[in-house]
């Protein structure tokens, strides 16, 4: 009894102590001086992958990538939480790594893509809803072209995915024999008959992309492209789903590219095929002569809805969010007015509301929308938002959610709570949206917390953005990052950074390639400008790059530049260094022989040669719009825009970074400005990657990449 008291009195006492010690820990942590951020801080964060809800609205499942440095890997594994909170679990953990985790229809089973078993293969697993686990999981396909972007149909029966093949073989034997001879040959010579013969990283041979459907009971998976010579769907780097099933899963809807020379083609199409035919072929719905993507069918099966361009071979075309109605076979435009592009959307369950997120003014907003056209609402006031899901109630909203001081995490919107409702229009409204839209701000909750722990020590200053006059009466957008521990009464250095595209825009993002915030960490002021040619301020705004690359844009640039200089005392305009990849790069190298009020120059990527990228590069289609024709039939406009033309102006200290499996800007314009350079004598160096493409994407890859990229700023400006 004593010993059992003395035991409950040292307990307490231990605990007391432990308490008193840890709210002293905690208010030590809450005012310890947070610091700048390092590459090293960068590599550590866990990076979310895309998002899904199940069917009873109760839990979201989404993907997270791990980086090991020391390691070079980047492993994706799956992960779950409730939707009304709390913490988050690990579902798959092998070496491997899993990812596009999709929640069966029925609520019984979750599929996912991994190489835990050799090449990339579906995998599925038991689920049980009441306690948001999964039983061990068993490979469903077993294809030796592997299998991508796998799809429940909605009976929880078929899972619609892609694979590349061959289009004469009419098994997975015949393409494994075939690949086998391939890579057994002695010869690895190669015979180009057509245009596009090598896209993005890889050459592309004989095989094309095809949708196959399989039965979850176990079976040959079923070419629903047999024979067809085209990819199904068409290449693309990112963005939503290009193909999809009718409600009644008896019908698919998908993107493809019919014209004979794809290289010169962005006149993607829709068609739908009926599976419940087996004689069936595809139809064309879409009728526009540009883009046609990311078709979805509204939860009723009354309309398939699209982003759609109208022009065609011009990729930067405005994206429209059109419906289709099944039942007339007629196509409208939601919002003819809406002078913006839909990047994603996604339906309602009363197929009467499309919710939607677009670019504007450097946010990626949601808004939602009537079929009809009718009660434009705004639901987002800052952040880029993104992985659209809408709860089965049609209650709460799912999406990803990142701002330039917070990479991106799984948020909930509730779609029936506004927390501030506008009776005036912002001042940057969409063009001709202004006179029927409600502005309104959803109330929003994080449910992921993959980083806080870190980003609760790093000091991330806030970016502003300012307004300036350019020529041509244009008010263009520029930002503006200060370093940490900044001090007013200092003179700092700049990264002046230009966006690549050039039909991007810089904004509240957060990056791993090109991070605004690590730019900032080590002492400078950080400048970004959105010059003609970005996106988020209408469609005008954009085409004036095209046919004008180092007019307009580049005065947009200097004037904002200048505009800072003015504006901000602590600039130290001496000693600034203008940094930009792919048309980023371009306007480098033009910078390059345009100006010399830059101490140095990082140009990643970019174009030196206009007649000579136009010979090298994948898609034809990009160099003939911006250029206004080949060089041949526009040789002056080629040449009017080159940055090797200016090379007698040459004198700023540069750094050229250039990979070899990029196709998009092959890597001898890199080599013919390294090349120019060092014979006219200029302080320059190369950094060559044998294994990257457009990106550096390889974790140490990256680390080499800002430590030269920073110590080459560091050389010229500190």
């Amino acid at each position: 009894m004593l010993r059992g008291h003395g035991r409950a009195l040292m307990f307490t006492a231990v605990f007391l102590l432990a308490s008193l010690l840890s709210l002293s820990m905690g208010a030590q942590t809450e005012t310890m001086p947070r610091r700048p951020m390092t590459f090293n801080d960068l590599i550590q964060m866990r990076r979310l992958g895309d998002i899904a809800v199940s069917p009873d609205g109760r839990w979201v499942m989404y993907a997270a990538t791990d980086v090991d440095l020391a390691k070079n890997t980047k492993t994706s594994h799956l992960w779950i939480v409730s939707i009304s909170g709390g913490k988050a679990r690990a579902l798959t953990d092998s070496m491997a790594g899993e990812s596009r985790g999709r929640f069966s229809p029925d609520g019984k089973q979750i599929l996912f893509e991994s190489s835990r078993d050799g090449g990339q293969q579906i995998w599925l697993a038991d689920f049980n809803t009441a306690e948001g686990t999964i039983g061990e999981p068993h490979k469903l396909t077993s294809l030796s072209t592997e299998t991508d972007g796998a799809m429940w149909s909605p009976d929880s029966t078929h899972i619609l995915f892609v694979s590349k093949v061959y289009p004469d073989c009419s098994d997975d034997a015949c393409n494994k024999a075939r690949d086998d001879e391939r890579e057994q040959s002695k010869v690895k010579a190669r015979i180009f008959t057509h245009l596009l013969y090598r896209h993005w990283t890889e050459f592309t041979g004989d095989k094309r992309s095809h949708l196959f459907l399989v039965a979850t009971a176990g079976s040959a998976p079923r070419d629903l492209n047999p024979g067809d010579t085209h990819d199904v769907p068409p290449f693309q780097l990112e963005g939503p789903d290009q193909y999809g099933f009718s409600p009644d899963g008896k019908e698919i809807a998908f993107e493809e590219n019919l014209d004979p020379v794809p290289a010169i083609s962005t006149s993607m199409s829709i068609f739908t095929l009926r599976l419940d035919d087996p004689n069936a072929k595809p139809v064309k719905i879409s009728t526009s002569a540009g883009g046609n993507h990311s078709p979805q069918y509204s939860p009723d099966g009354r309309y398939i809805a699209w982003r759609s361009q109208a022009r065609a071979g011009y990729e930067s075309d405005r994206f429209r969010l059109v419906i289709y109605d099944r039942q007339t076979k007629t196509i409208k435009d939601v919002l003819p007015n809406f002078d913006r592009w839909v990047d994603e959307f996604t339906w309602a369950p009363d197929s009467q509301t499309i919710y939607f997120a677009y670019g504007d003014y450097g946010e990626e907003r949601i808004d939602s929308v009537q079929v009809d056209g009718s009660h434009l609402t705004r639901l987002t006031k800052t952040g880029a938002y993104g992985d659209l899901h809408i709860t089965p109630d049609g209650r709460l909203l799912i999406a990803n959610k990142m701002t330039v001081r917070m990479p991106s995490e799984v948020y909930v919107l509730d779609t029936e709570h506004l927390q501030k409702v506008n009776t005036e229009p912002p001042a940057h409204a969409p063009a001709g949206s202004e006179a029927s839209a409600a502005y309104a701000v959803l109330k929003e909750r994080q449910l992921s917390h993959l980083n806080d722990a870190l980003l609760s020590q790093l000091d991330l200053p806030e970016m502003e953005t300012y307004f300036f006059p350019s020529i041509g009466k244009a008010r263009v957008q520029g930002f503006i990052i200060k370093p940490p521990d900044f001090d007013a009464s200092k003179k700092y250095p700049v990264k002046f950074l230009i966006h690549g595209g050039p039909q991007g825009a810089w904004g509240d993002e957060w990056s791993y390639r090109w991070n605004a915030e690590l730019f900032a960490a080590n002492g400078y002021v950080v400048i970004m400008i959105n010059p003609r040619g970005s996106t988020g301020y209408g469609q005008e705004f954009i085409d004036q790059i095209n046919g004008d690359w180092g007019g307009k844009p580049y005065i947009d640039l200097m004037r904002g530049l200048d505009y800072a200089e003015a504006r901000y005392p602590f600039i130290d305009k001496s000693r600034e260094c203008a940094l930009g990849a792919s048309y980023g790069g371009y306007m480098a190298d033009w910078i390059l022989g345009h100006t010399h009020r830059f101490r140095c120059i990082v140009t990643h990527d970019g174009m030196f040669n206009p007649e000579s990228a136009y010979g090298t590069t994948d898609e034809l289609w990009f160099n003939e719009w911006e250029f206004k024709g080949t060089p041949w039939t526009n040789r002056e406009m080629y040449r009017r825009w080159s940055p090797m033309l200016a090379e007698a102006n040459f004198k700023t200290p540069t750094l050229v970074i250039h990979s070899q499996l990029d196709y998009r800007l092959d890597v001898s314009e890199g080599y013919q400005l390294f090349t120019t350079l060092q014979r006219m004598g200029v302080p320059s160096k190369m950094l060559y990657f044998p294994d990257e493409d457009h990106w550096v994407l390889k974790p140490q890859n990256s680390e080499l990449w800002y430590k030269t990229v920073n110590d080459w700023v560091d050389q010229w400006t500190k």
